[in-house]
């Protein structure tokens, strides 16, 4: 039930199945209940762990399969369901997306927010870019980017006004993140008690760029065998063969384990010693915030969104990417100096609490989906609402 106020129906879509972080951040934006005036109606593409997430937490999602690089059925299915529903606004992520939604909402003169989460939805790959461009510039009302780094480079790239575009960066439940120590990943992985586990979490894809993980990793065992380096995250690719012969390659084979997709993000944060991004590229990173939360130092690349996060020295170490001996040497640094363990988990506690909660991320959509439809959606900036 509802107070009497305009109903604002949303429309949440996304074309990839997940997991990862723009997942991560759909499922949370489509399931939240932003306020009694909202309701939320979701597409997706297919089966996978968005669909089980949605589940979950009690929503039922329409599937519209998409193939090919424009697949009418898929736009049309898109317009039927903002008809059927009266949709009022539509909110996209990841470039294919974006542009579906862009057409569907010029089509239905419906206002779209076209998020973006790393330069890999604005690559030069891309087939028909020109023509994306257009149609993103044409369609999207407002472009949301999960960092001031990259919303300047895809500005920079395709011409977007800048005056309709809007950084929100990303949030995390900081009651699911929280500092809670255990050994789950020692005993799991049958280490001694005294080993030293450091951890990246991330799909196994180019831009995280494991193999410099990997050389530093080299680097610190050769000095000290109490380290062991874990990665989470999907795996079963090409690339992921690779990486299991450069770690046979280097001699550690009993040192790094690849241990999958994980649904104990926060259990096994809180196994660790310290969380590492060895990434190229990173929109933002959603992982080194739920690290942080988690009261664990973290070591990061300036790949973009992280600077925005780890100011370096106070609450987390930057390193440059693709410098596996620098990266090395910060693993080392905050390993062998307490005082300063402590300091960056002190200062990273207290920023991601003050900036980069899930409540925060949901007031600034909030607040932008009302600016569009000149209307209060019963959005609350800072209630959390029983999920």
């Amino acid at each position: 039930m509802h107070d009497g106020r305009p109903l604002c129906r949303i429309l949440h879509t996304i074309d990839t199945t997940g997991p990862g972080g723009a997942e991560t951040v759909f499922v949370a934006l489509a399931t939240w209940p932003m306020g009694a005036n909202v309701h939320n109606i979701v597409a997706i593409t297919g089966s996978g762990w968005v669909q089980d997430e949605l589940r979950r937490r009690g929503m039922n999602a329409h599937v519209l399969e998409v193939s090919g690089s424009f697949d009418i059925r898929y736009l049309y299915g898109l317009v039927r369901l903002i008809r059927k529903y009266q949709v009022d606004l539509i909110q996209s992520h990841l470039l294919g997306s974006n542009v579906y939604c862009s057409l569907a909402g010029m089509i239905c003169r419906v206002p779209v927010v076209s998020t973006f989460h790393g330069l890999v939805d604005y690559g030069s790959t891309e087939r028909y870019l020109a023509l994306k461009r257009l149609v993103l510039n044409q369609g999207s009302s407002r472009c949301v980017f999960v960092s001031d780094a990259l919303r300047e480079e895809i500005i920079e790239r395709s011409g977007i006004s800048r005056s309709r575009t809007v950084t929100i960066h990303n949030g995390i439940d900081v009651e699911a993140f929280a500092p809670d120590r255990k050994k789950i990943l020692s005993q799991e992985l049958g280490l001694n008690d005294d080993a030293i586990i450091v951890g990246a979490v991330g799909n196994i894809r180019p831009s995280k760029d494991y193999a410099t993980f990997l050389r530093a990793a080299a680097l610190l065992r050769g000095g000290n065998s109490r380290y062991h380096f874990v990665v989470i995250g999907d795996a079963g690719n090409a690339l992921s063969q690779q990486l299991l012969q450069l770690r046979g390659d280097l001699g550690l084979d009993d040192a790094v384990h690849f241990i999958g997709f994980r649904h104990d993000i926060a259990t096994l944060l809180n196994s660790m010693d310290m969380f590492v991004l060895s990434s190229v590229s990173e929109g933002f990173s959603l992982a080194t915030v739920q690290a942080m939360a988690c009261g664990v130092p973290v070591v990061v690349t300036r790949s973009g969104g992280p600077e925005e996060i780890v100011s370096d020295g106070v609450n987390g170490i930057l390193v440059d990417v693709q410098a596996e001996s620098q990266l090395a040497e910060a693993i080392g640094r905050v390993t062998q100096d307490a005082g300063l363990r402590q300091t960056l988990v002190t200062n990273a506690l207290e920023l991601v609490r003050a900036r980069y909660t899930l409540d925060a991320m949901l007031a600034q959509y909030g607040a932008l989906y009302e600016e569009l439809l000149g209307r209060s959606c019963g959005a609350v900036a800072g209630r959390r609402t029983a999920r």
